[in-house]
Order: structure tokens, then C-alpha cells, then sequence
């Protein structure tokens, strides 16, 4: 009886464990994540895009925990989104010459990629553009979890 109690309090308290390591890897992110930019912030920026395009959540990479939808603006000095992400860590932001949708085309395009910084926030974000960064060279707008290499949501913009 008594090493079937102790299995059992063992297999309970590692499960509760998992489940909180599980818990903080998902909250952590929104819980550091810096005050998103206002819709005031991103519709004046909105109004210079040279493109637009939405991120949907119907991508064939996208899932239950890896998604994006809301508007995308693109202009020479920034890419905008007026909608939300699911949060998660280390998101970043590409350039895609081609339209990818999910890990293994994203994995196959990356070195062709341009990367244009980070996304720290998930409703709503504003990435400066480099100067250097010519929208006309891509058609595709990517954001990329760098620390679990999921595909989270693109979108095309020409």
C-alpha cells in the first residue's frame, strides 16, 4: 500500500510540475512583454504603407497555440499589425521573397530571408525598418518563434 501511495503522490506532484513549467513558458512572454502601441499609434503609421495584408489563422502552419490575424502595414520606415499574435517567446519578424506557410518551407527559404527585428508585443506591433531593407526585393511578411523554430503566422503583400 504503501509504495502504491508513494507511485501515486510521485506521478501527481511531477504531472503538477510539468503542467507549471508548461503554464510559465506561455505566460512568461505576456507577462514581460512591453506596453503594445496604441491604434492611434498604428493607424498614423498605416496611413504611409506602401502595402497592405492580413495575417489569417488559416495557414496550414498555423494552429491551436501558433496563429496571427489583424492587418499588416508595410512602409519604408515600418511594419505595422493592427490585430493580436498567440504569445509566445523570441518572435521575430522576416522578409520572404516567397509565400511560406508553414516550418519546412520557412526552414528551406530562411537564408534568403531578410530578418527585421523582433516582435515583443502581441496585440498590436510596430517593427522599424532598417534603411537598408527594400520591401520590393520580398513578397512576404513572416513572423518566426526563433526558440522553438515555430511557424507562426505570413502573409503575402505583392
Amino acid at each position: 500500500m504503501k509504495i502504491q501511495k508513494l507511485i501515486l503522490l510521485s506521478f501527481t506532484h511531477l504531472s503538477m510540475l510539468a503542467f507549471g513549467f508548461i503554464i510559465g513558458i506561455y505566460l512568461l512572454p505576456i507577462l514581460i512583454a512591453p506596453p503594445s502601441p496604441t491604434a492611434a499609434d498604428i493607424k498614423a503609421i498605416a496611413l504611409q504603407a506602401e502595402y497592405r495584408t492580413e495575417f489569417t489563422r488559416d495557414l496550414k502552419g498555423s494552429d491551436l497555440l501558433h496563429w496571427g490575424e489583424g492587418r499588416v502595414s508595410l512602409s519604408q520606415e515600418y511594419i505595422t499589425l493592427m490585430g493580436e499574435l498567440a504569445p509566445g517567446p523570441e518572435y521575430k519578424l522576416y522578409l520572404s521573397p516567397k509565400f511560406v506557410e508553414t516550418e519546412a518551407e520557412f526552414e528551406l527559404l530562411k537564408p534568403s530571408m531578410q530578418l527585421v527585428g523582433d516582435v515583443d508585443t502581441f496585440d498590436n506591433f510596430m517593427v522599424k525598418l532598417e534603411a537598408s531593407v527594400k520591401l520590393s526585393q520580398f513578397n512576404t511578411v513572416v513572423v518566426w518563434c526563433e526558440a522553438f523554430g515555430e511557424f507562426i503566422t505570413s502573409a503575402k503583400y505583392r
